[in-house]
């Protein structure tokens, strides 16, 4: 079997760990970045927005976002990622990684700009423009996830792949926190400038005409990191696996990783031609081959990523509510416009400093030791074990004195969502599929995932409400509480960790062994 492989595709699955690796890793990571500094940066700004866009005279509260507008800003680049996701997924499949992860980018850089930028002379056609540009930023994005990951894969080793991948991935983490500490900047910065009263002392006064830049520097700050990489982006030679197995050109493939790998390489041209004439390595998407051999796995990956999501950023949407609850965030008529961004995202950067971004590099480390399905089994059931004790006693943490445990049970919740499912959904459908369907199988992935964020975001945005019409947010129906939402997702997570046994576990193998393309016809 191992006998059939091309020289050039085992010198990268044996290369020791070089620069060209790290290289790789700070591209694609950087794209990883930027996606999640901006899906994530609005979060810190929903509520500077209702406070300028939807004022109420008279009213004892800040204005806010009305629900469907809330829904809208927070959904939309979704929408967008979940389509980017699918589209770019097949492009990479069909034009080549490299030439589709250019056009990623620059759609990420000028939309992250244009989002700063939305124009109108009213809230609707501001929050509209806003929208229409968040929409195809989450385009450029969801292309940035199965281009990355797979790019990534097919660079890698078969010894640390697990690692390099979830490296990638990572750099989310950052990109979650840069934001948070970015909009504690800027918000300080013109608190100090631009001082105001409280809400509750001046209500049209606590809101300074400066705010509106407030929002959009932050939201434009995403396009910087993505912009400083185009070049080396484009610099990036294309895939071997790409281009011998897919394009079938075995000499440009042994060229260009000569010069990547430093080492000569021969191009073996029959081998190529051989491995195309085999039925292993024709069969297409939608065909009973597929379903054969990789229809549990794709079921697996998706399905895996889909309940991951719904838990995963169900807790991102309703964490600001959360810490009001435990009084991390003063009651919103207590604070000026500007004051309420910077608490946020203290709250937020706190959460990003001690759960998130370690949870990440703990992945990274124990990856190819673990493997990835015990990483992903472990998290999973940590995940629901830390929902149902904070649902079941939650009147407990309500109390001031218990406000800590709260937050530190909280966090754990976060720390095995990315040492756990989090990391492995993205790194698995990057290995276990053909070089000519890996790039689609991982955006089919993704996008199950992005579907899942959506029922997140959208559904938790009104089941958190509470049970209690007159303590619901202002415009939302009652919900079934914090409590029962916190029910729901440990189910959730325990349908993840069942679901976790269709997913082959990958680690030490290589691409080629993982997709079978190296197999000798059985047909």
């Amino acid at each position: 079997m191992a006998n059939d492989q091309l020289q050039v595709l085992n010198a990268l699955d044996v290369a020791k760990t070089q620069l060209y690796h790290f290289t790789a890793i700070v591209i694609a990571g950087m794209g990883f970045f930027t996606d999640a500094y901006d899906l994530f940066c609005v979060s810190l700004v929903t509520k500077l927005l209702g406070r300028i866009y939807y004022h109420v005279d008279g009213s004892s509260k800040p204005g806010s976002l009305p629900p469907n507008v809330a829904a809208a800003v927070n959904g939309v680049a979704f929408v967008g990622t979940l389509s980017g996701q699918l589209f770019f997924g097949w492009l990479g499949d069909k034009m080549g990684r490299k030439r589709v992860y250019g056009m990623t980018l620059m759609l990420m850089v000028i939309c992250s700009v244009a989002s700063g930028l939305s124009f109108g002379n009213s809230p609707k056609s501001v929050l509209a423009t806003l929208c229409f540009f968040r929409f195809w930023l989450g385009f450029g994005i969801g292309g940035d996830y199965p281009l990355s990951a797979t790019i990534m894969s097919e660079y890698a080793n078969k010894k640390t792949r697990g690692a390099f991948i979830a490296a990638v991935f990572a750099m989310q983490g950052f990109g979650i926190l840069i934001g948070g500490i970015f909009a504690i900047f800027i918000s300080a910065v013109f608190e100090a400038k631009f001082s105001a009263p409280a809400y509750e002392v001046d209500p049209i006064g606590s809101t300074v005409p400066q705010a509106d830049y407030v929002w959009r520097i932050i939201v434009m700050f995403g396009a910087l990191p993505a912009a400083l990489t185009y070049y080396w982006r484009m610099k990036m030679p294309e895939t071997a696996r790409y281009t011998a197995l897919v394009a079938k050109n075995a000499a440009q493939a042994a060229s260009d990783m000569s010069k990547v790998l430093q080492v000569d390489i021969e191009a073996e041209p029959h081998k190529v031609e051989k491995l195309n004439q085999k039925s292993s390595n024709s069969f297409g998407l939608f065909s009973k081959a597929f379903l054969r051999r990789h229809g549990l796995h794709l079921l697996g990956t998706t399905t895996t990523w889909f309940l991951l999501d719904i838990a995963f950023y169900s807790q991102n949407l309703f964490q600001k509510d959360i810490f009001s609850a435990i009084g991390w965030i003063p009651p919103a008529k207590t604070m000026n416009a500007v004051q309420e961004v910077y608490k946020i995202a203290r709250a937020q950067t706190l959460i990003a400093l001690c759960s998130t971004v370690p949870g990440y590099w703990f992945t990274v480390a124990l990856i190819d030791l673990m493997g990835r399905f015990a990483i992903q089994l472990m998290g999973f059931f940590f995940m629901t074990v830390f929902m149902f004790a904070l649902a079941l006693p939650y009147n407990h943490w309500t109390h001031k004195d218990n406000r800590i445990g709260f937050v530190v049970m909280y966090s754990f919740t976060f720390f095995f969502a990315n040492f756990g499912p989090n990391a492995t959904t993205f790194v698995v459908p990057a290995e276990i599929f053909p070089a000519r369907l890996r790039s689609t199988c991982h955006g089919i992935s993704a996008a199950a995932g992005k579907l899942g964020a959506i029922v997140g975001a959208f559904g938790f945005l009104y089941l958190a409400q509470n049970q209690d019409p007159a303590k619901a947010d202002a415009g939302y129906p009652p919900g079934i509480g914090v409590r029962n939402s916190l029910i729901v997702l440990g189910v959730v997570n325990f349908l993840g960790m069942c679901l976790t046994f269709l997913v082959p576990e990958s680690k030490g193998k290589s691409l080629e062994e993982m997709s079978g393309e190296n197999e000798e016809d059985n047909e």
